[in-house]
């Protein structure tokens, strides 16, 4: 996670991602992209992005994908002894993973699905 410049977590077929792409492009900010479909994070990784959003895994699930209720999470447990099973799902399933995650140089992290968290990357 420790990069020297803006990570951003994007799936090219997602419009928030793209518009988030269009913000730091027009913000003139130098970023990486990370394809997390692609490159799916770690359960390591997931941790420490948590730790950075300030979220529990639940709130940066994407209930409503079909593998989430495949798996039945709407019925999983939010409390601390659920943490890892909801960061495991995360791991396997990168699709439920919330998007566009921006991570700045300055340690910030946003979901950044709209113009007013885009404008906390300011």
């Amino acid at each position: 996670m420790s990069t020297p410049e803006t990570e951003i977590w994007h799936n090219p077929r997602c419009t928030k991602s793209r518009a988030a792409l269009a913000h730091l492009d027009a913000a003139g900010a130098t970023y990486s992209v990370r394809r997390y479909l692609d490159d799916p994070p770690s359960t390591a990784e997931l941790r420490a992005v948590l730790d950075r959003l300030g979220a529990e895994p639940w709130e940066i699930t994407r209930t409503g994908e079909d593998i989430a209720k495949e798996l039945g999470m709407s019925g999983w447990g939010r409390t601390a002894a659920d943490r890892e099973r909801w960061i495991a799902a995360l791991a396997e399933h990168p699709r439920l993973i919330q998007r566009p995650i921006v991570f700045t140089t300055d340690g910030r992290a946003v979901v950044a699905r709209d113009e007013d968290a885009l404008r906390l990357l300011e």
